[in-house]
């Protein structure tokens, strides 16, 4: 089962906390780029977004997901945030989207879900509805760190939401084509007892940085920021687990 068709499961990973992070974050990274408006081309159930609205950012968002969109839409609506959404394959971005943006966005490590050359193809579609003097922003997970540590396991802090405590685990899986299988579980549990198992399956292609920084460069974009994600993580990019780059067009 593909985890991005339970949006009620994947938004369990994401509480208060997390949200006040990724807004800190944008308001660091953003600050001085006159950025207005921004497309997030895989903004899921907006989890990483929305907060960009929250700071009075236009916000367009897109995804393959219609679940997780219509999870997105909800979200706004209850925050009272106007959050313009559509579907789509990112690798058609700008063929489907309605407009041109400051800023180009892919959050949550979604380049990987695609082979390599598709995820070069995706960033130069993306580049494509980038304003004059915009940006191009990502956040993925290290892949290099991956790939050179082989890590097999991942465990996420536990998530509370009222009287229910979320326990997530990953088991990486790699293959000898270079690909990997994460193998998600989520446990919930109330009153010291589980009462749900949800096992997913979402399968990778390890994106390095070099390639993404060295099409950038091709694309005529400037990379302005290196830095762990969220920002103002205590770590050096180069050692952290996920990072971000913003990439300023010439």
């Amino acid at each position: 089962m593909i985890l991005y068709d339970r949006a009620d499961i994947y938004d369990l990973r994401f509480d208060q906390r997390g949200w006040d992070l990724f807004r800190e974050h944008y308001r660091v990274l953003f600050d001085g780029t006159g950025v207005k408006s921004v497309l997030d081309c895989s903004i899921g159930s907006g989890n990483l977004t929305l907060e960009l609205a929250e700071l009075g950012y236009r916000v367009t968002g897109s995804d393959l997901s219609g679940a997780m969109l219509k999870k997105c839409r909800e979200k706004a609506e209850s925050r009272g945030l106007a959050v313009e959404l559509f579907q789509s394959d990112f690798r058609e971005i700008d063929r489907t989207a309605p407009g041109t943006y400051d800023c180009v966005m892919s959050t949550g490590n979604s380049l990987p879900y695609v082979p390599n050359e598709d995820a070069v193809k995706t960033l130069a579609a993306m580049d494509r509805l980038v304003n004059p003097g915009g940006y191009l922003y990502l956040d993925m997970r290290s892949w290099d760190k991956i790939l050179e540590e082989k890590q097999q396991y991942y465990f996420y802090r536990p998530m509370f939401h009222g009287d229910l405590r979320v326990d997530t685990i990953q088991f990486w899986e790699h293959h000898p084509d270079g690909t990997i299988t994460f193998h998600i579980v989520f446990t919930l549990e109330k009153d010291g007892k589980t009462f749900q198992h949800e096992t997913f399956q979402e399968h990778y292609h390890p994106l390095k940085r070099g390639i993404v920084e060295n099409t950038l460069k091709e694309l005529g974009y400037r990379i302005e920021r290196f830095a762990p994600h969220p920002v103002q993580a205590p770590v050096p990019a180069e050692q952290a687990e996920w990072y971000c780059i913003l990439a300023k067009k010439s």
